[in-house]
């Protein structure tokens, strides 16, 4: 896989992503799915608020709006969270080889299971990513909560 692709740019198409639910009234968490070449496929975002349902988060989201693939091993999954173990199985399934990661501080996923099952993950730390998630968190801590399964 070419290492002059510009995560960066991918990453922006994500944050659009999780400004765009955040304007909904969901919780601002965006995805997108790119092809090996940086070709964007399927972008997403977290719309569990929106639509009621608990399955919609943003990796879900852009994976479905890539529609099918013949295969997902050099596909790259961009995130602005570090994914959840719910997202993490869908990387796990399909074989998604990359993960890019906007940031992990507000909450660190299954980014460790991910390695060590051989998905190349980069993690950015993003400062808009983190400020981002992490006034959403302050301002609906329940809300955050219910979503990462916690009580």
């Amino acid at each position: 896989m070419a290492d002059t692709l510009d995560y960066a740019a991918m990453l922006a198409v994500a944050l659009g992503e999780a400004r765009q639910g955040l304007a909904e009234g969901g919780i601002p968490i965006g995805a997108a799915l790119f092809d090996a070449d940086g070709t964007l496929l399927g972008a997403g975002h977290n719309r569990r608020i929106q639509e009621d349902d608990p399955s919609v988060h943003a990796e879900t989201d852009a994976f479905r709006k890539a529609g099918r693939q013949r295969g997902y091993g050099d596909k790259i999954m961009v995130t602005t969270l570090a994914p959840c173990l719910y997202c993490s199985g869908l990387v796990r399934q399909f074989r998604i080889g990359t993960v890019v990661v906007g940031e992990s501080e507000n909450f660190p996923g299954g980014l460790d299971e991910l390695r060590a099952h051989g998905v190349r993950v980069i993690e950015l730390d993003d400062p808009d990513c983190k400020t981002l998630l992490a006034d959403y968190i302050r301002a609906h801590p329940d809300v955050w909560h219910e979503d990462i399964g916690e009580d």
